[in-house]
């Protein structure tokens, strides 16, 4: 029998840890070193096999172990540390915010700039690409993202698009097409 929907869970966060919701849903995550160990360092084992999906981590982590996080002042400093610099690069100027306010306003700076692509290769728990334009739109969006761009990505959204490919024993290529799910993916509707 086909199911008839899928529910992705998400973690109740003890207050005290709520910054890693926040953390896990903002893509800069993807290219943020520190925000990765962050997260590496609740589960390491765990980290690994959701394929560094901060959102299926947080999902799959034992309630003990949040808890004990919710105690642990090394971590708990870090996580303050990361949320204050997230929180600072999404309200502080950028250039483009800088180069805005010193645009002339009979040429007003545009409010917003679509960038149209087949796939967007941000990460790889965001199976919206296949190879080199894909990974190309992506970095586009990240420097996009670091200069404060107002850049929108728009693409499809393929419910079973791209696969993953292995070969069978005998040397055949076999695809597997694993069904996204949106709810399971580190993001979040605006």
């Amino acid at each position: 029998m086909k199911a008839l929907r899928r529910f992705t869970v998400r973690a109740h966060l003890p207050d005290r840890l709520a910054a890693l919701g926040q953390l896990s849903t903002n893509l800069r995550w993807s290219w943020d070193t520190a925000t990765q160990d962050l997260f590496e360092s609740i589960d390491p084992a765990q980290w690994a096999r959701t394929g560094r999906d901060p959102v299926a981590l947080l999902g799959e982590v034992s309630r003990a172990r949040l808890d004990e996080l919710a105690e642990d002042q090394p971590f708990l400093l870090r996580l303050d540390r990361l949320s204050a610099e997230l929180n600072e690069y999404l309200i502080k100027p950028l250039w483009y915010q800088q180069m805005a306010a010193q645009a002339d306003a009979s040429s007003p700076l545009p409010q917003g700039i679509g960038y149209f692509s087949m796939e967007f290769g941000v990460a790889e728990v965001l199976p919206f690409y296949s190879g080199g334009l894909g990974i190309l739109a992506g970095d586009h969006l990240k420097a996009a993202s670091d200069l404060g761009l107002p850049l929108i990505g728009v693409g499809l959204n393929y419910r079973s698009g791209y696969f993953e490919q292995s070969l069978t024993a005998d040397g055949w290529q076999h695809e597997n097409y694993p069904s996204l799910d949106p709810q399971g993916l580190p993001l979040h509707l605006l």
